[in-house]
């Protein structure tokens, strides 16, 4: 799960959110909110589980890379911040509660990677050359095989 942590401000608010960041929550839980991708959110609504092992992905900084790891503890439910008009995240499309556009997961802390494992670093491993955000890495939430997480 990819999220970005250096300052970027939308309506007003910024919305950086990073492994620190999470980690300082209560519980060192959130949600995992403002997808606005369809085949992330199917990811999200249909494929999560709790108990799911997630990679947290810092991007859009100057060295993206993995940061640490978290767990599922909450599955797919509808992402209230689509319905807020004040919300960084809304979405003046999806009006209706009962019928969301925009589904969330809430993540927990795991623990924190010494050092992020850059992209660049990833991109020369041979294990990963399959993995998808080498492949397709603008997608925010990817599956990630067994394999793959065990070697990071």
């Amino acid at each position: 799960m990819k999220a970005e942590p250096e300052s970027r401000v939308v309506k007003g608010k910024d919305v950086k959110f990073s492994i620190d960041d999470l980690y300082a929550m209560k519980d060192s839980t959130s949600p995992w909110d403002g997808v606005r991708n369809f085949e992330a959110r199917n990811i999200m609504r249909d494929q999560m589980k709790v108990g799911d092992k997630v990679l947290f992905y810092h991007s859009n900084c100057k060295v993206p890379g993995i940061a640490g790891t978290a767990t599922i503890v909450r599955e797919g439910y509808p992402d209230y911040t689509a319905f807020d008009a004040e919300h960084p995240y809304y979405d003046a499309k999806s009006t209706d509660p009962n019928s969301p556009k925009w589904y969330m997961v809430d993540v927990k802390f795991e623990s924190k990677f010494d050092h992020v494992i850059s992209l660049t670093c990833m991109k020369d491993m041979a294990q990963l050359k399959e993995m998808t955000l080498i492949k397709r890495g603008r997608l925010s939430v990817q599956p990630v095989r067994q394999a793959e997480y065990e070697y990071i």
